[in-house]
């Protein structure tokens, strides 16, 4: 067992036990090929979830700031994370992201950019539809349902692959693919909702 299988088994165990975890839709994750997975940011564990019960690995971009810390800083990459800074354009972080996604990897985004102080899902930033409409990658929406609260319910859903022939035909903004995006999630998050 590599250490990102070890890292998703402690994962699942961690949430399993504190939550009432609800995964559903597993089956739009493609099994191969490009894919990018788009996800409501509401807390600190939001990473691990999104990659702790689906069979592919997840690379995700993580804020810069944790790359610094000791530990850290030589666990993350092994676990598929790749350095991001935030409020601004980081060209390095870019790159890496599309050399993945070239290879035919996964990619987690949380198109936010920062967690959610209120649980409602904010605008996203450009990146994502940027590369939506700049790579043939799947793009799978997201959403985790909340709160995260011990023995309570936790739902994790995948929806289905988003079409976007429509906008790259209209050569649309990144910031229209993003909007698609986060509207999709907010759908997904509207249907699946937790019933106090």
């Amino acid at each position: 067992m590599g250490i990102y299988q070890f890292g998703q088994s402690v994962s699942r165990m961690f949430l399993s036990t504190s939550y009432k975890v609800e995964v559903v839709g597993k089956e739009n994750i493609p099994k191969d090929g490009a894919t990018i997975l788009c996800c409501n940011h509401i807390h600190n564990f939001d990473p691990p979830l999104l990659g702790a019960y689906i069979n592919r690995q997840l690379h995700y971009m993580a804020k810069q700031e944790l790359f610094e810390m000791p530990i850290l800083k030589g666990l993350l990459p092994k676990l598929g994370a790749f350095p991001v800074r935030r409020g601004m354009s980081d060209k390095q972080a870019i790159r890496t992201a599309m050399k993945l996604l070239k290879e035919g990897h996964m990619i987690g985004l949380f198109p936010e950019g920062t967690r959610s102080k209120d649980g409602k899902v904010g605008k996203g930033l450009s990146g994502a539809g940027f590369f939506a409409l700049r790579t043939d990658s799947t793009v799978i929406p997201c959403a985790i349902i909340g709160p995260y609260k011990s023995f309570r319910p936790l739902k994790l859903v995948y929806g289905e692959a988003i079409d976007f022939s429509e906008l790259r035909e209209q050569k649309a903004s990144a910031e229209e693919a993003t909007e698609l995006i986060m509207s999709e999630i907010r759908q997904l998050i509207e249907k699946h909702s937790i019933m106090p």
